[in-house]
């Protein structure tokens, strides 16, 4: 008679030693079980270890239990087993080729009402939590109250089928707003594991001002134009048709002023950290801004950017003429831009990362395999697929999956 399969879970917990996991597996190896899963994880000094092990049919599990139970003694560790039948262990084995999705939670302080609504929402879908794993760094208790510098960043692997995809990213971007945090919701798959190429807005997003703004109060139609502005990033009126009514609205203005303004520029939370970060892993990096080319070439200078595509400006003796040279840079153009890159640098639009706050900019967000509305209007943050709106730039390298000591500072 065939001896029945034996299957056995152990866990163990306890304070962390060097050395632990490998005096169990140890005991293991001695007696030739085979390894079905083992996960592992450590929170301040406390060891979680659970491993799932078949016994050889030419074995016994009662001598490799006692053998594990004493050195469990020996280590002051804590330890459990429990059996699993064969068939419990087949359907467990099937579920493997659901699908996975990464849910990433970004707050500047983590609490208890953060976890309970993010794995809520999982729960009522019907998901499955595989592993929680924290991406942000440790933080010393003197700090944690101190909101402008902290970032906690939380992610969840999940496993199966969304029961209301369209539901569910509703509850989501309804509790980020409620509870001031973001959470992205992304498919777990090689595209995101091997993004290439990041594409950002520049005004309002790598720098936290409006450039042809800061111009039009120089030259004393800042009203005028801050209305025009607006109105085009709202989406109400055509962008082409608003550009060229601003740029008609600065003749005249000294040339000068561009440089003052260039001097002064308020650099985005986060940007050092996120484009140093990324030239050292390899990224390509570009600028496609419906602003102008003269600060995009600065800030290519400054943050080390692969490329830059913005509108330029028709200076004659010193002074703006009121007019552009070249077609200008519109949403349109800026997804054309976008695929034109993808293309030049031999990978796929879905490798592609697509940053911006406008409406001009949801072209160019719907066409990139990650499309993130940062520090957007309304109406972008509910139509691109992510939204970053209370921590700085570099959030994009947590949604890559870095961790904070993957990064450059």
């Amino acid at each position: 008679m065939q001896k029945k399969r034996e299957i056995i879970l152990i866990n163990i917990s306890g304070g962390d030693k060097a050395g632990l996991t490998a005096q169990l597996t140890q005991i293991l190896a001695q007696n030739n079980v085979n390894i079905l899963d083992i996960g592992q994880a450590v929170i301040h000094e406390d060891l979680g270890l659970g491993i799932l092990f078949e016994v050889p049919s030419s074995s016994e599990s009662s001598p490799i239990l006692k053998d594990l139970l004493f050195k469990a003694y020996e280590l002051d560790i804590h330890i459990k087993f429990t059996p699993i039948e064969e068939c419990k262990y087949q359907e467990w084995v099937t579920h493997q080729g659901k699908d996975r999705y990464i849910v990433t939670l970004l707050s500047r302080k983590l609490t208890a009402k953060h976890l309970a609504g993010v794995t809520g929402i999982i729960a009522q879908q019907g998901l499955n939590i595989d592993f929680i794993s924290r991406l942000s760094g440790r933080v010393r208790l003197n700090e944690i109250n101190k909101i402008q510098n902290s970032k906690a960043v939380v992610e969840f692997s999940v496993r199966g089928t969304p029961k209301n995809h369209d539901q569910m990213k509703k509850d989501f971007i309804s509790l980020a707003r409620d509870i001031d945090i973001d959470i992205a919701f992304q498919e777990d798959n090689i595209y995101r594991r091997s993004r290439r190429l990041i594409c950002f807005d520049m005004d309002s997003t790598l720098i936290q001002t409006e450039v042809i703004d800061e111009l039009a109060f120089k030259a004393g139609v800042g009203e005028k134009v801050s209305a025009i502005t607006e109105a085009a990033m709202r989406g109400d009126i055509d962008f082409d048709e608003s550009f060229r009514q601003r740029v008609a609205l600065l003749k005249g203005l000294d040339e000068k002023v561009m440089k003052e303004i260039a001097d002064n520029l308020p650099i985005t939370e986060g940007a050092e950290r996120l484009f140093s970060t990324l030239k050292q892993y390899g990224y390509k990096t570009a600028i496609l801004s419906g602003g102008f080319s003269y600060f995009g070439n600065l800030l290519k200078n400054k943050l080390n950017i692969d490329y830059v595509f913005a509108n330029d400006l028709e200076i004659k003796d010193g002074k703006l003429t009121g007019k552009h040279k070249g077609e200008i840079v519109n949403g349109e153009k800026k997804a054309e831009l976008l695929k034109l890159l993808a293309f030049k640098e031999d990978i796929h639009l879905q490798q592609v990362i697509a940053v911006g706050d406008g409406s001009n900019d949801l072209p160019m967000l719907k066409l990139a395999g990650l499309g993130i509305a940062f520090h957007a209007k309304p109406k972008v943050k509910a139509t691109a697929k992510h939204a970053i709106s209370n921590i700085g730039l570099d959030a994009i390298l947590y949604l890559l999956g870095f961790r904070d000591r993957d990064m450059q500072e």
